[in-house]
């Protein structure tokens, strides 16, 4: 008897020990799954002061996945291109906090501010092209700025040209360009490093209709190649026909982010044919210097 109670506590302290081995296997995370990722932009309760009391814009919470494409629309002065300042830090927020990939940028050193600026791509209105440079050195520039080698420079700049659209304009300067081509130089520029974000203000502004179209199917472009972005605008018409994520802010609230409708799942060609269509600039002409 003694003997077959030792052999049942021997085996009920082995059973309470495997027990303990399986629930420690149970709780360790899979080695083989995957981190989830943070998103590539989010904000929490951001607010933005300028010198003299003006808010730029006041507690705007949202977050950004990774891959997506959205826009920002609001009335002039609403907080667009401040949210765009603040991202590259060209403006700091006052108040509350400012993740990109998952850093909160108010916590970088001023060293480290370059670095974050190269990791997203900007775009503006006005192009900010230097004016003496031919549209093969503006491009360049962005590699030499960031320490990019002669070899990169001659293999990524005329690849990012071809994709806009502009291989034949590569001699030209800016002042020999139309306003839709300097807005695919300025493009270019921003996507040469192949950032993971990339932020448009106001790109179509000062173009008409059918250039714009093709501006926003390079951006489209762009993002399917797996970059995120992010455009403020305030054209309204385009913002309805593209059938992506807004965010709308009014006198720097954000007063609605409505998710994307459909259409996820077109072609470049697909989505210029149908925008055209929609409209009402019909289904000829070309957008990016190829045929749709």
């Amino acid at each position: 008897m003694p003997l077959l109670r030792t052999r049942a506590r021997r085996r009920a302290r082995a059973a309470r020990v495997e027990e303990r081995r399986a629930s420690r296997r149970r709780a360790a995370p899979d080695p083989r799954a995957r981190p989830k990722r943070p998103p590539i932009v989010e904000l929490r309760d951001a607010t933005v002061v300028y010198p003299g009391g003006h808010v730029g814009i006041e507690r705007v919470s949202f977050a950004l996945a990774r891959g997506e494409f959205a826009f920002v629309v609001g009335a002039t002065g609403c907080g667009k291109s401040t949210l765009i300042r603040m991202l590259i830090w060209e403006v700091e927020p006052a108040g509350g906090q400012v993740l990109v990939a998952g850093r909160d940028i108010n916590r970088l050193r001023r060293g480290r501010v370059p670095h974050l600026r190269r990791r997203i791509g900007t775009v503006f209105q006005d192009f900010k092209l230097l004016p003496n440079r031919t549209v093969y050195d503006n491009v360049a520039y962005a590699l030499q700025v960031t320490g990019g080698s002669r070899s990169e420079i001659r293999k990524n700049v005329p690849e990012i040209l071809r994709l806009v659209g502009l291989q034949g304009k590569i001699h030209n300067y800016p002042d020999q360009l139309s306003g839709g081509e300097q807005q695919r130089v300025s493009i270019a520029r921003a996507f040469v490093n192949h950032p993971p974000l990339l932020l448009a203000d106001e790109p179509t502004g000062n173009l008409d209709p059918e250039t714009s179209i093709g501006i926003m199917q390079l951006l489209y472009r762009i993002n399917k190649t797996g970059t995120t972005v992010l455009v403020a605008t305030h054209d309204r018409d385009m913002v309805d026909k593209m059938r992506r994520r807004v965010l709308a802010l009014d006198e720097g609230r954000l007063v609605r982010d409505e998710a994307a409708a459909g259409y996820h799942d077109e072609s470049t060609s697909e989505f210029a044919v149908r925008v055209r269509a929609e409209l009402g600039l019909g289904d000829e002409g070309s957008t990016n210097g190829e045929p749709v």
